[in-house]
């Protein structure tokens, strides 16, 4: 079964058998082993569920019992190093990319600068309330923090959390009838515009 490519390796055959020697050897080859597949493309779940599966089986092995042995400092070491790949792929996969090289990366990089904001950090946080207030994005499920990020890797820009909610919290202290600057201008132009279309349709006809 492909879920076992990991736990079937040398490294996992000496830690099932104490005192053996040659673990610095089998833990290295391990390593290289867990590298080599998440250099392969044709499936990520593949790789998932293998490194989960070595994840569990290496936090619940009996040599996490034990406290000063070598077999336990290689089974910690290899529980660690599974863990960061498995966060590594966990963080691409939410932001759509993958164990790739980068290359995905470097695309979202690049599309980020292709798309700059140049609002203000008080409009962009006024839109991403109001979205949040209007459940438009994932049903209202998301949440301030999320979308704020979002919003910042998508445009390019830097937002800190605490910055986003000083920023909305100056928003609410705002004087006139309407606190909502950037939704009253962008309906107002909005309306504007299609006026505008209109009286150019009519002049075509």
């Amino acid at each position: 079964m492909e879920h076992l490519i990991l736990t079937e390796t040398d490294f996992f055959r000496l830690i099932d058998n104490p005192g053996s020697t040659g673990l610095g050897t089998a833990y290295n080859e391990f390593t290289t082993t867990v590298v080599s597949l998440c250099k392969e493309r044709e499936s990520i779940c593949r790789t998932v569920f293998a490194l989960s599966y070595a994840e569990t089986e290496l936090q619940y092995h009996d040599a996490m019992q034990e406290t000063d042995s070598s077999r336990s400092m290689y089974v910690r070491k290899a529980l660690s190093f599974v863990r960061k790949i498995l966060k590594y792929y966990q963080v691409g996969l939410h932001r759509g990319g993958a164990f790739d090289g980068g290359e995905k990366t470097n695309q979202r990089q690049d599309e980020a600068a292709a798309m700059q904001w140049t609002g203000s950090t008080a409009e962009l946080v006024e839109l991403i309330y109001g979205l949040d207030e209007m459940k438009l994005i994932n049903g209202g499920e998301t949440g301030i923090k999320e979308l704020l990020a979002r919003f910042c890797r998508m445009f390019g820009v830097e937002i800190k959390e605490n910055q986003c909610y000083n920023t909305y919290a100056d928003i609410k202290r705002r004087k006139n009838e309407s606190r909502t600057y950037f939704f009253d201008r962008a309906a107002e132009r909005l309306n504007r515009r299609m006026m505008r279309d209109e009286e150019a349709e009519r002049k075509r006809r």
